[in-house]
């Protein structure tokens, strides 16, 4: 009897080596697994039901696990499926995105600011690339929420500065405030985990969920 004993014993320890080689373990691997013990189990000391029904209920567990991960996969690709679809019907669509960094082209730049509640006199800076303040635009006191503003390309001196790349910062009273610019939807796309992207003219890519406003 003792032969059995390690005929059992080496048939669940391949059984066990061969499932840790792949690292995976399924519903056939368990049934394997578990007509290997019934096969070579000794017949004075049966295997306990008790085991049986645990290992059983172990299957089950898993087999549901996989089909849960299997509909997860399903739900993701639908859901980056509608992601893309609802982007490309912002294509030619004015958006406005958060952004510290503005680029002037075609002689303006249009942006807006995050009003906090109570609102408050509000200022726009407009920075070169060294940071220096070139412009600042007086917006007034404005309410809670996002105020436009609109630069003509020009500096505090009336001067037209260079397209290219400027900086944005604006304050409420004394508290700084988020920046934001708009621009036109050229193109979308997808980056996986992060979901729809869209191209907008003038800044570059920016999320779907990162869009503030749609114009």
């Amino acid at each position: 009897m003792s032969d059995i004993a390690v005929n059992s014993n080496t048939a669940a320890s391949a059984a066990g080596s061969a499932l840790g080689q792949t690292k995976t373990l399924s519903q056939a691997d368990f049934l394997s697994l578990l007509i290997q013990q019934m096969r070579n189990q000794d017949p004075t000391l049966p295997m306990d039901s008790s085991q049986m029904v645990s290992q059983l209920a172990q299957i089950n567990q898993v087999s549901a696990t996989q089909n849960l991960q299997t509909s997860f996969d399903a739900l993701a690709q639908s859901m980056q499926g509608n992601q893309l679809l609802q982007a490309s019907s912002m294509v030619g669509r004015d958006v406005t995105v958060p952004s510290a960094v503005g680029r002037l082209q075609g002689g303006s730049l249009d942006g807006a600011v995050n009003v906090p509640d109570g609102g408050g006199h509000t200022l726009v800076q407009i920075q070169d690339g060294a940071g220096n303040v070139v412009r600042t635009i007086d917006l007034g006191t404005q309410t809670a929420g996002l105020a436009d503003f609109h630069w003509d390309g020009t500096g505090d001196d009336g001067q037209p500065l260079p397209p290219g790349t400027y900086g944005l910062a604006a304050q409420t009273g004394s508290t700084a405030v988020a920046t934001y610019v708009s621009g036109k939807v050229a193109g979308v796309g997808m980056t996986g985990a992060d979901g729809a992207y869209l191209d907008v003219d003038g800044f570059g890519g920016v999320l779907l969920s990162q869009v503030a406003r749609v114009n």
